[in-house]
């Protein structure tokens, strides 16, 4: 039976300095890309967590090497773009759609039969509109609901994939990622558009590797390429979407005061600190420096008095990940925000939307409305502890521990999920409020 977590309020406010895990997505495209090159690449900061070791298992079931070494470094050996081996067995991607996702652009190019599965949230998460463009390339990709659900298998392909012009009908990284990467592999440029600008780390790395990319506006596009080349190291920023919790948290606790090290800045994740200071946070960008095309930066967080705020459209890409946590900044802001454009995340981990109504309600009944895409949230109201629900889903749990911190405190039901993306989140906390 899980043991579950009881999070108590922080009194006296956060203070402290950490430095934030690596970047989730960076973490993923680093040993993927990493193994479809030539070379040997040293990873820092690689976030040794349950989705990228997921990523970085499936990569020696594909033939890659990669191990850990004593200095927590991922090192990563190669096998070239077309150096791939059959596996012996299914592909289990776990809780990860990253990994699922990405490696089927590549594997639907690859002239060897496998299979994927995942865990039981991955199961029910539909795969058809990765499945869509990619069998338009010439990938066959077959499993349940008319290969729209796991398990899929990715029959073998030979030769070059079909290129393509792509029109997405929603703004998403790992559709983007997955068509340039079997693009890759085609006969000719495969470009995709937008309808917003996603994540970028998939281009800016890809590039680091010698791919050829150009971007205009919300259109990518990448020529077909005979190998790439891994750079001898890569240095993985700490995760904005880890950060979110701390700014978040540190924002509403009165008297904190907190600096967050080395996270990552790029323009595509940075909604939340737009959104954050539109809601009257203080926060103060330090120490701004690139490593590896990705700019970083420290962050100091101060306690300050919060408003609501109403966002949607263009920015929802830039902060998909950080809208629970935000939802949390407005349940203890003074007014309403209204949250819309983002159906997205009903088809995450768990139908975030519905997840967190149903529990922020539990702290304060009736400050919470779904909507078709997205909530309005009646800030200022009291709350109260409760027995709260995580969904097995790690942005729920994190979300919901800042809210118990800054609130009555609560209790969750199964804390543990939070390994898949930050697994000393609990002991970071506990830090920041002695």
């Amino acid at each position: 039976m899980t043991k579950e977590k009881k999070i108590r309020p922080a009194a006296k406010g956060l203070t402290g300095a950490i430095r934030i895990p690596g970047d989730k997505s960076i973490s993923h495209r680093s040993v993927m890309f990493s193994s479809i090159a030539k070379g040997t690449v040293r990873i820092k900061n690689f976030l040794k967590a349950a989705d990228c070791l997921s990523t970085a298992v499936c990569m020696r079931s594909l033939g890659a090497e990669n191990m850990f070494q004593e200095d927590g470094v991922l090192c990563v050996k190669g096998v070239g773009l077309r150096g791939l081996k059959e596996p012996a067995c299914i592909l289990d991607a776990g809780n990860s759609g990253t990994t699922l996702r990405l490696l089927m652009g590549i594997l639907g190019a690859q002239p060897f039969f496998s299979v994927f599965t995942g865990d039981a949230s991955l199961l029910r998460r539909p795969m058809g509109r990765i499945v869509e463009p990619l069998s338009r390339m010439g990938a066959r990709i077959c499993g349940r609901a008319g290969g729209r659900n796991l398990p899929l298998a990715v029959l073998p392909h030979e030769g070059h994939l079909a290129a393509m012009h792509y029109e997405s009908p929603v703004a998403s990284a790992q559709v983007k990622s997955a068509i340039l990467l079997a693009g890759l592999y085609a006969d000719g440029e495969t470009t995709v558009w937008e309808p917003a600008l996603s994540r970028d780390h998939t281009e800016k790395m890809l590039g680091a590797f010698g791919a050829k990319l150009r971007r205009s506006g919300t259109t990518a596009a990448i020529e077909p390429a005979e190998e790439l080349y891994a750079p001898e190291e890569i240095v993985v920023p700490g995760d904005i979407s880890s950060a979110a919790y701390w700014l978040v948290a540190a924002s509403l606790i009165e008297g904190s005061d907190i600096l967050l090290q080395d996270v990552g800045l790029n323009a595509t994740r940075t909604g939340i600190i737009d959104v954050l200071r539109d809601m009257g946070a203080r926060l103060e960008i330090g120490n701004e420096r690139e490593s590896g095309g990705e700019a970083l930066a420290d962050i100091r967080v101060r306690a300050a008095h919060l408003r609501g705020v109403s966002f949607g459209g263009a920015i929802i890409p830039r902060l998909i990940d950080e809208i629970p946590v935000l939802a949390v900044a407005a349940l203890f802001a003074e007014g309403d925000t209204v949250i819309s454009d983002a159906a997205e995340l009903r088809v995450k981990e768990t139908d975030r939307l519905q997840a967190v109504t149903d529990e922020l309600n539990r702290l304060a009944p009736g400050a919470v409305e779904a909507t078709e895409d997205g909530m309005i949230i009646h800030g200022g109201r009291d709350v109260s502890p409760a027995a709260c629900h995580t969904y097995d889903d790690h942005r729920m749990a994190m979300s919901l521990a800042v809210a118990g911190a800054a609130g009555a405190g609560l209790t969750l039901d199964a804390p543990e999920c939070v390994d898949i993306s930050y697994p000393s989140f609990y002991n970071t906390l506990e830090g920041l409020m002695q």
